[in-house]
């Protein structure tokens, strides 16, 4: 386990030099299938591009973006900007060209951006907005700018542990893209109490199919594994089946970093269908015993469809269905639960495989203040944080961080970061745990003046067996559910007979409304093609437009999605 005493500072220059130390001939970054960069060569590669970001003119605190997937030549970029005391901004690769073009004009003053070639011919008509040095980020080629001189050794840089490393912008549930700034000690201390999850080693393989520009898999998926000469495989291609299953095969990876949306897909539509092929079957696994049994031999085979070495299945981004984590307990399925923002760099609690507990997410990171804010009398409220890990700020909103932290009327006091999440503290086991109650944002006032927490609603619609995901909102006449169906579970249940929408959409209204008390019952049914979300596939919820839902709403949306996928074609 890597200490503070190992690099005498949080920052990334002495992350990587630490690193390089004791694991320099070790692999670091690969794509799948191609040869690895060794830490030594990872950091000579990086202070190649610091000289080239030197010889176009730029300095200190000037800001340089990173638009690509996952590769190692992203993590040698990010090295090269950060260690001479730039400041790197991620963007997500999925972002449209109107996120592109906001967050370049609300940024200001980028001066070079690392860019993957295909993203460069996507957005080659927003050259306007990008900066005057554009790099090709596949082989460090110079699509455009001017060199003012050449730089033959670097400069000594002292960056210190409050200079901003990052400005990383998301485009969240809940509304308009946010700069948010995060010091080298922001980042490299989260990384660094990672550790206290779960232990990572030089002989440990990580396979990154998430974004690398988004928080949580930068910090555990990089950061983490480049402190700990672990060596990380990139995909290098979008995350479908047929890329995953032959990279899980040929890295044989033991860390693994999801969202809960794929171990839910794998359970809802691999694991529970074998178990419910007929009632016999059905009556056998409704049975505890045999439950665990029949999950557990499934537990295997999913552990050899990741490689057969996977010890650490992290999950972060969102909650998980607990039905899910019921199953992957009992099949001894190595997933381990991780909390916290973009705010908080991200981690705030988190489980490792060994104490996981299904719907909790584990006891907080030491040296973290997290309190419960204005708790009601169930000991439900919201939960806020001190520590190393809370941001600088929002770039360029002094207003809106000043929202983000509680004042002296708050029970907690002043100076908590406010989540926006409802959480309480629960003692299990033997630890005492931080669980997620749901959104302050998102809860619904009743009209008899009860709480509702969508999420609860949720949870029931998504056990349905041709519900694929599903919101809950607030409409005019009381709450909406928005369901995406399953077509293929359509397909089978109804062997290609033409089914009533109508009638299927009643039946799913009475499955959920049967289920939750009389306060929270849903007035009104709605169906999507498919959600938008974000980069950590959580639906933005703010699209959905909550007391003014309407039909046509989704009818403009879908409208938008088809126009778009026919330009793509195009």
């Amino acid at each position: 386990m890597e200490t503070i005493k190992d690099l005498g500072k949080y920052t990334f220059p002495c992350l990587l030099a630490n690193s390089v130390k004791k694991f320099g001939k070790r692999p670091a970054l690969a794509l799948v299938g191609q040869k690895e960069f060794t830490y030594s060569e990872v950091k000579a590669k990086s202070e190649e591009v610091s000289k080239m970001l030197l010889s176009f003119g730029l300095k200190r605190n000037d800001k340089v973006a990173i638009f690509a997937g996952g590769r190692p030549e992203w993590g040698i970029a990010y090295f090269g900007v950060v260690n001479q005391g730039m400041i790197a901004v991620p963007l997500l690769q999925d972002f449209s060209k109107v996120e592109v073009e906001s967050i370049m004009k609300h940024c200001g003053d980028v001066k070079a951006i690392f860019i993957e070639e295909r993203l460069y011919e996507k957005m080659k008509d927003l050259e306007s907005v990008f900066p005057p040095v554009i790099i090709k980020i596949e082989d460090y080629s110079i699509i455009k700018g001017e060199k003012t001189c050449e730089v033959e050794t670097l400069p000594e840089v002292e960056i210190n542990e409050e200079d901003t490393a990052s400005l990383i912008y998301t485009s969240g549930t809940t509304g308009r893209s946010k700069g948010v700034e995060l010091t080298h000690k922001n980042l490299v201390w989260s990384c660094m109490s990672g550790q206290y999850v779960h232990r990572v080693n030089k002989f440990d393989k990580c396979l990154s199919f998430m974004p690398i520009s988004h928080v949580y898999e930068f910090s555990i998926g990089f950061s983490m594994q480049m402190l700990n000469g672990s060596c990380v495989y990139y995909l290098g291609k979008p995350p479908v089946v047929s890329a995953l299953l032959p990279a899980f095969k040929i890295v044989q990876p033991t860390i693994v970093l999801s969202v809960p949306l794929v171990i839910e897909k794998i359970y809802k539509s691999k694991v529970l269908p074998t178990f419910q092929k007929t009632e016999k079957m059905k009556k056998i696994y409704s049975k505890p015993l045999f439950r665990k049994l029949l999950n557990r031999i499934a537990g295997k085979k999913l552990i050899k469809t990741f490689g057969g070495k996977l010890n650490f299945f992290g999950i972060g981004g969102s909650k998980v269905d607990p039905n899910v984590e019921v199953f992957m307990r009992e099949a001894k399925f190595p997933y381990a639960i991780g909390y916290g923002l973009t705010e908080t760099s991200p981690l705030i609690a988190g489980s490792g495989p060994e104490i996981t507990v299904p719907d909790t997410l584990g006891p907080v990171l030491p040296e973290l203040d997290v309190r419960i804010a204005n708790p009601n009398e169930k000991g439900v409220g919201e939960i806020v944080v001190k520590g190393p890990n809370v941001m600088k700020g929002y770039y360029k909103d002094p207003d809106l961080t000043s929202q983000a932290f509680t004042t002296d009327e708050d029970s907690c006091g002043a100076g908590y970061f406010k989540t926006g999440d409802l959480g309480d503290f629960e003692k299990i086991k033997g630890r005492v745990r931080l669980c997620l109650k749901g959104r302050c944002k998102n809860m619904i006032l009743g009209p008899n003046g009860e709480n509702i927490y969508p999420e609860d609603l949720e949870f029931v619609l998504n056990q349905h067996p041709v519900v694929s995901e599903s919101l809950v909102v607030e409409g005019k006449k009381g709450l909406v559910a928005i369901i995406q169906l399953d077509l293929d579970k359509i397909k089978a249940l109804y062997r290609g007979i033409e089914y009533n929408q109508a009638k299927l959409l009643n039946e799913i209204q009475f499955f959920v409304n049967s289920k939750m008390n009389r306060n929270s019952q849903v007035q009104e049914m709605q169906v999507v093609d498919e959600f938008e979300k974000t980069a950590s596939k959580k639906i933005k919820r703010y699209v959905y437009d909550l007391k003014n839902f309407v039909q046509e709403k989704i009818a403009e949306k879908q409208s938008e999605k088809t126009e778009k996928k026919s330009d793509e074609q195009k």
